[in-house]
């Protein structure tokens, strides 16, 4: 009984001693499972970091910017900037100096974004602000490809005039949900860099995938051919028109009220665009964009050149754009990780300086220096559009994150459209002035001798932006920029009136067969 006993005792006190073993065994693949854990984090954080926007904001949102940013602006101007440029050079057999120009009056309907936001806001369409305008602009976009890609022998002034009817598809779809994220960002101060980190994102993996797929589409089916494609993301609007879930807010013979909402969103915009806290971020930002003149289509007919230039092929060309667009991504999460929290006058001072300076590659490059370096041109080139995406990124969003700041409560969806309408002003600017630079150079489709000066001017130009910084705040993106007496010009002066109509600028998707909200 006694050794029974004994031996019940050791078997427990081993049994004791098991646990520490245990506890100590782990420690010997501690940094394979870290690894491992390391790398699970990093692929699902992602899809975290958009699970909490969802959260925070509303699923029906998230889904509406990727729709709109991600293949509707993302797949569609990248996919378009290459088919385009190919069917005016090889289709057309137009000079570069008039393509630059054409490009300019893509941005004509962008410039009507006010137009179109007073449209969806105060007429409805059967009682509906929302779902007839998707409609419009995807039936609009789906006609304009069709027929560009359809009709041989197209007189010029109609392909133009197609490429434009397509511009105005994207920038209705547009509208709305500018209208939302300018609420969302205002409700929600902290995530308005999250918010457009997210659009950002969601547009350079759309370029991504229309890059990608440009050039060999272009070399397989022929510019024209290729053009058909624009009308998918287009067709999507249609579709989207028909499940968006909406209500009627108000009565369609109410014309009088509808005006006078017109009336105090215009007086609502002229108030707070004369407060300088809003115009001088405002003219600086226009300034930024009409200085730095854009002189790619003449370096893209300078690249495709067989004497001249490198002489790229149609697929690397593609690949050329959907590199850089990785590099826009990158540019998204460098600014997400490390920048967001920067004083925009910081901020901007610094992206500005880099992208005057950086802007001496292509130089180097029409130049042929980069071969006297022992760079080849493919790798050269790639390395160049890495950057200038990288940059132009960095560049651009905290300018977004910033006219966010500027929008009143109660006009916001309208006054955001106002402020992106002078952005896209400065575009328009820098495209036609890039086109009357190169036409006055003689930059041709077979001479290219001055394309090295025009690049020399570009960058000056860019640079002379730096004198303009004072214009920017020296504040933080959490900070509020707006006096509080415009964000809360409700009473009176606001756009809802005070009445009790609902005029949360939201999408809100319905399943097909209920009228449940996803």
């Amino acid at each position: 009984m006694e050794s029974e006993t004994q031996d019940l005792i050791h078997r427990q006190s081993v049994a004791s001693d098991e646990p520490e073993k245990l506890k100590d065994e782990p420690e010997l693949h501690e940094p394979g499972r870290h690894s491992r854990t390391f790398g699970i984090d990093l692929v699902l954080q992602p899809f975290r970091w958009i699970a909490m926007l969802a959260r925070e904001l509303n699923p029906s949102f998230i889904f509406g910017v990727f729709l709109v940013y991600g293949l509707s602006q993302g797949f569609t101007g990248s996919f378009f900037r290459v088919v385009s440029d190919y069917y005016w050079k090889d289709v057309q057999k137009i000079q570069p100096s008039a393509v630059q120009m054409f490009s300019g009056l893509y941005y004509i309907p962008w410039l009507m974004k006010p137009i179109w936001g007073v449209l969806t806001d105060v007429f409805p369409v059967y009682g509906y602000r929302r779902r007839p305008y998707f409609i419009f602009a995807g039936i609009l976009g789906t006609v304009a490809s069709l027929i560009v890609s359809a009709i041989t022998g197209l007189p010029v002034a109609m392909a133009l005039l197609c490429f434009v009817g397509l511009s105005v598809c994207v920038a209705m779809a547009d509208v709305t949900i500018d209208a939302c994220i300018a609420t969302n960002s205002i409700n929600k101060p902290k995530l308005a860099p999250d918010i457009q980190s997210l659009c950002g994102f969601l547009s350079s993996l759309g370029a991504l995938v229309g890059y990608s797929s440009s050039g060999f589409l272009v070399h397989h089916l022929g510019p024209q051919a290729a053009l058909s494609l624009m009308a998918v993301p287009a067709v999507l609007l249609v579709l989207l028109g028909f499940v968006l879930f909406e209500s009627k807010n108000y009565l369609v013979s109410d014309k009088e009220k509808a005006w006078e909402k017109v009336r105090t969103a215009v007086k609502g915009m002229g108030r707070t665009i004369k407060h300088s806290a809003v115009w001088q971020p405002s003219l600086y930002m226009f300034l930024s964009l009409a200085l730095s003149i854009s002189t790619s289509e003449g370096q893209f007919y300078w690249y495709t050149d067989k004497t001249a230039g490198p002489h790229f092929s149609q697929e690397f060309v593609g690949m050329i754009y959907a590199i850089g667009a990785m590099a826009s991504m990158v540019g998204v999460l460098i600014y997400h990780k490390f920048l967001k929290g920067f004083r925009f006058r910081t901020l901007l001072f610094y992206a500005q300086l880099l992208y005057g300076v950086t802007g001496i590659l292509d130089l180097f490059f029409v130049l042929r220096w980069n071969l006297k370096l022992g760079l080849p041109d493919p790798i050269f080139v790639i390395m160049e559009e890495c950057t200038s995406r990288i940059i132009t990124r960095v560049r651009w969003i905290p300018m977004i994150v910033l006219s966010t700041k500027l929008c009143p409560l109660g006009i916001e969806g309208t006054f955001f459209a106002l402020l992106m309408c002078i952005d896209t002003l400065g575009s328009l600017a820098h495209k036609i002035g890039g086109g009357l630079l190169l036409q006055a150079l003689h930059v041709t489709r077979t001479d290219f001798r001055n394309l090295w000066l025009a690049l020399f001017i570009r960058n000056v130009l860019r640079l002379c932006t730096l004198c303009f910084i004072f214009l920017v705040p020296n504040a933080s993106p959490s900070d509020v920029l707006v006096p509080p007496d415009l964000l809360n010009s409700g009473n009176s002066d606001s756009i809802d009136g005070g009445d009790s109509e609902h005029y949360e600028e939201t999408l809100q998707l319905a399943k097909l067969g209920n009228g449940d909200e996803v």
